[in-house]
C-alpha cells in the first residue's frame, strides 16, 4: 500500500486522499473540528482558478474540490490552505463590550483603605480584595489543571497566611489593572475593527411580472429581479437580464474606467451603476454574497493570537511549575519559609502573558488611528518579516483617476478652444474621462459655453450643441464609424499615445475632426518615495505588476525607481508570481485593490487593500488602508517592527530582572516584599511600556 504524503498548511498537515482529472479530495482530522468555518473555507477555495466546486465532509474529515479537466490544481489549493491558519475556525465569543474599572477600583479602594483604616479592619479588607484573584485560581486549577491564574492565587495565598496584607493587596491590584488595560486596548482595536464593516442596503427595488416593488434587502432571493437605477449600488451579486448602463467598478476591480453592462453581463455587490437602468437577476444575496461571507472572518480576526503570542503563552504556562519547583526546593534545602516565600512572590508568566498581547493590540490600536487597519496580531507579526513587496500598479502605484496630458488640434481651434468645447459639452456627463476634462478646464480657468440638445450616448460619448457648433465627443469607434467622421488624421498620434498608457478622447465640431485630447492615469506623488523608503527598511525587493502594454509599464516602473515589473498580467498571473516568490523562501506583502487581487492578497504573507479598492480586496487582505495615501505601507512596517522589537525587550528584561529576583531570593539578600516589589514593578514597567505603543505620532 502506498504511504499517503502529507502537506503542512497553515492549520494541520492535509493528506490526499483521493485524485483524478476534475476531483481532488483531501483528508485531515482538523476539517472535523466543530469550530470550522465550512462556508468560509469553502466559498475562498471557489475563488482559485479552474476551480468548479468546494464542499466539506465533517464526519469524514474531508475536503472534496472539483475542477475543470486538465488543471493542475494541486499547488494553488495546498498554498491557499497555507494562508488559513486560524481564519477558519469561528471565534467562540462575540467582541467584547467596553472594559470597566470595577475590579480594579474594588482592589486599588481595599489596598489603599488599609493604609488609613485601623489595623484590626484590614484583615477583612485584604481578604475581600483578593477574593476573586483566589476564587480564579481555585476554578482553574480544577477546571485546567496549574495555569498562571493557579500561581496568582497561590503567591497571594501565602502572603495572606503570613499576614503580610500590604504586598498581598500590591498584587491584587496590580494583576486587575493589568487585566483592564489589557481589556482596554483589545476593546479599542475591536471598535477599529467594526467601522470598517459597511451597512448593507436596508431596501430594493424588485420586479415582479409588470410591477415593480419596494422590498428589504433581507427578503431578496436568488432568482429575483433587482432593478438598479443611475448613481445606485448594486446590493447583490447576479447577472444582466435587462437594460444598459454604464457601472462604475473602482470599488471591486481598481479600474478608472467604468465598463458597458447589457444583457447578460455579470455584476457584484459594491459597484454603482453610473448611468442607465439595469434589472439584475440575483445569483448570490445576504450572507451568500462575498463581502458578508467574509465579514465574519473580520469580526473574528482579533481573536486570534500570532505566533510570537502563542509562543508566549506556552512559555509563560511552562515558567508556572517552575516557580513552583524552585520554591519548592529553596524550601527544603533551606528550611526557610520566608526565602521561599519570596521564591514563590516571582512569577515569570505574569509580564509575558500580559506584554505581547498588550503590545500588539496597542500597536493595532496606534495604526488604525494613523490610517492603518491591521487585521490581526499574526498580520502585524508577518508585516515585520517581509523581504519583498509586489505592487498591482492601477489604484496602488498610480491614482486610478485620469488627469490631461495632451492636447492636439487638427483644425484652426487651439488646444485651449479645443479644451472649452470638449469641456463644455461634457460637463454633465458621469464619466471619468469627462470628469478629467472639465476639471482641466477649471484648472486653466476656462469659461464654459452654453449648451443645448445634450444627448449622452452610454459607452460611446457625447453630442450636444455648444453654442452654434455641434460638438461630438467620445471614442474614435463613435466618432469614425458612428457618425462617419474621418478621424485618419489623428491615428498615428494616437497609436503612439496609446502605447504610453494614455486613452484618447476625440473632439469632433460640425462634422470635422477638431482635435483630440489624451489622459493618463498618473503615479501618486507619494510612490516614488515610499518605494524607496521601503528599501531602506529592508525590503529588497520590490516588484510592479500590470495587465499594461509593455512601454508604459516600463515606463511607470522607471518612474518610480522599480526594476522588476512584470507587464501584460492576467488575473490568474498575479497568484503564480506570489506563489513562485513564496517558493524561493520570500517573505511576502502584496498590495491591491480589484477583485481580480483577491488570490494574490490572500496567498500573500500580507496582503495590503488600498481604501477604495474592491470590497472582496478589502475582505481577504490583511493590512487596509484607511486613507488613500501609500506611507500608510511604511507606517505598518515602521510599527510592526517596533513592535517586534518592544516585545523582545521586554521579554528579555522581564526574564533577566524576574531572573535575579529568585536568585535574591533564594539567596536570603531580599524579603517577599522586596520580591514582590521586584516582580511587580517589572510587570507594570513593561506592561506601560507595551502600552506606549497605543500613542499615534511615534511610527516616524
Amino acid at each position: 500500500m502506498t504511504k499517503k504524503k502529507h502537506y503542512p498548511t497553515g492549520f494541520e498537515s492535509v493528506s490526499i486522499a483521493h485524485k483524478t482529472d476534475t476531483r481532488i479530495r483531501l483528508k485531515a482530522g482538523v476539517l472535523g473540528n466543530p469550530a470550522l468555518d465550512c462556508t468560509l473555507l469553502e466559498s475562498t477555495l471557489e475563488c482559485i482558478s479552474g476551480v468548479t466546486a468546494v464542499r466539506v465532509n465533517q464526519r469524514a474529515n474531508t475536503l472534496v474540490v472539483e475542477h475543470e479537466k486538465g488543471t493542475e490544481i494541486t499547488e494553488p489549493l495546498l498554498s491557499t490552505l497555507q494562508t488559513f491558519s486560524h481564519a477558519v475556525f469561528q471565534a467562540e465569543e462575540e467582541l467584547v463590550d467596553s472594559p470597566d474599572l470595577i475590579n480594579v477600583y474594588w482592589a486599588g479602594s481595599m489596598w489603599l483603605s488599609k493604609l488609613i483604616l485601623p489595623q484590626w479592619f484590614r484583615t477583612p479588607l485584604t481578604f475581600a480584595g483578593a477574593a476573586p484573584v483566589l476564587l480564579k485560581g481555585i476554578d482553574t486549577l480544577v477546571n485546567e489543571g496549574l495555569k498562571v491564574e493557579v500561581l496568582d492565587a497561590a503567591v497571594v495565598s501565602m502572603l495572606l497566611v503570613r499576614k503580610d496584607y500590604f504586598t498581598a493587596g500590591s498584587i491584587t491590584f496590580l494583576l486587575n489593572l493589568g487585566h483592564y488595560l489589557e481589556a482596554s486596548t483589545q476593546y479599542k482595536s475591536d471598535r477599529m475593527l467594526k467601522s470598517l464593516i459597511k451597512p448593507d442596503a436596508e431596501h430594493v427595488w424588485i420586479l415582479e411580472g409588470q410591477t415593480e416593488k419596494k422590498v428589504p434587502i433581507g427578503e431578496v432571493l436568488v432568482g429575483s429581479l433587482v432593478i438598479i437605477g443611475s448613481g445606485e449600488m448594486i446590493p447583490v451579486d447576479g447577472i444582466v437580464r435587462g437594460g444598459e448602463g454604464l457601472i462604475n467598478q473602482a470599488s471591486v476591480t481598481g479600474e478608472s474606467l467604468p465598463v458597458t453592462a447589457g444583457c447578460d453581463s455579470e455584476v457584484y455587490a459594491g459597484t454603482v451603476v453610473a448611468e442607465g437602468r439595469l434589472i439584475i437577476e440575483a445569483r448570490k444575496v445576504g450572507a451568500e454574497t462575498t463581502t458578508a461571507r467574509i465579514a465574519k472572518f473580520i469580526n473574528n480576526s482579533l481573536k486570534n493570537r500570532s505566533n510570537t503570542e502563542v509562543q508566549a503563552f506556552k512559555i509563560a504556562d511552562r515558567m508556572v511549575p517552575v516557580t513552583f519547583g524552585i520554591g519548592l526546593a529553596t524550601l527544603l534545602l533551606t528550611r526557610d519559609f520566608r526565602r521561599a516565600s519570596s521564591v514563590l512572590s516571582v512569577d515569570y508568566s505574569c509580564a509575558l502573558k500580559l506584554v505581547t498581547p498588550t503590545a500588539i493590540k496597542s500597536s493595532m490600536y496606534c495604526a488604525a488611528s494613523e490610517g492603518i487597519f491591521i487585521k490581526g496580531a499574526q498580520s502585524l507579526e508577518n508585516m515585520a518579516q517581509i523581504d519583498t513587496i509586489i505592487f498591482d500598479k492601477t489604484g496602488t502605484l498610480t491614482k486610478g483617476t485620469l488627469e490631461v496630458s495632451d492636447i492636439i488640434t487638427f483644425s484652426e481651434m487651439d488646444e485651449r478652444e479645443i479644451l472649452r468645447t470638449a469641456a463644455s459639452a461634457e460637463e454633465h456627463y458621469s464619466h471619468p474621462i469627462a470628469s478629467a476634462v472639465v476639471k482641466e478646464a477649471e484648472k486653466r480657468n476656462i469659461p464654459l459655453e452654453e449648451t443645448g440638445e445634450v444627448d449622452f450616448i452610454i459607452a460611446h460619448g457625447v453630442s450636444a450643441y455648444v453654442g452654434k457648433k455641434h460638438v461630438l465627443a467620445g471614442s474614435r469607434h463613435f466618432i469614425h464609424e458612428d457618425e462617419h467622421i474621418d478621424c485618419s488624421a489623428a491615428d498615428e498620434i494616437s497609436d503612439k499615445l496609446r502605447k504610453t498608457g494614455k486613452s484618447i478622447l476625440y473632439v469632433a465640431c460640425d462634422g470635422v475632426l477638431a482635435g483630440i485630447i489624451a489622459l493618463k492615469d498618473v503615479p501618486r506623488s507619494e510612490s516614488a518615495q515610499v518605494i524607496k523608503d521601503l528599501k531602506k527598511r529592508g525590503i529588497d525587493r520590490v516588484v510592479m505588476l500590470t495587465g499594461d502594454h509593455r512601454d508604459t509599464a516600463k515606463h511607470i516602473a522607471k518612474e518610480l525607481g522599480i526594476s522588476e515589473v512584470y507587464f501584460e498580467m492576467k488575473p490568474e498571473d498575479k497568484l503564480e508570481v506570489v506563489n513562485r516568490f513564496k517558493a524561493e523562501g520570500r517573505k511576502i506583502a502584496f498590495v491591491g485593490d480589484g477583485v481580480n487581487d483577491a488570490p494574490a492578497l490572500l496567498s500573500a504573507h500580507v496582503g495590503i487593500s488600498m481604501p477604495e479598492g474592491a470590497d472582496l480586496a478589502r475582505e481577504t487582505s490583511d493590512v487596509i488602508l484607511l486613507r488613500n495615501d501609500l506611507r500608510g505601507i511604511l507606517t505598518a512596517r515602521i510599527t510592526a517592527e517596533r513592535t517586534m522589537k518592544v516585545i523582545k525587550r521586554v521579554s528579555v528584561a522581564n526574564i533577566g530582572i524576574n531572573t535575579v529576583t529568585v536568585l535574591l531570593s533564594v539567596m536570603g539578600r531580599i524579603s517577599p516584599l522586596q520580591s514582590a516589589v521586584m516582580h511587580n514593578g517589572t510587570t507594570l514597567g513593561t506592561l506601560l511600556y507595551a502600552l506606549s505603543l497605543s500613542q499615534s505620532g511615534r511610527t516616524k
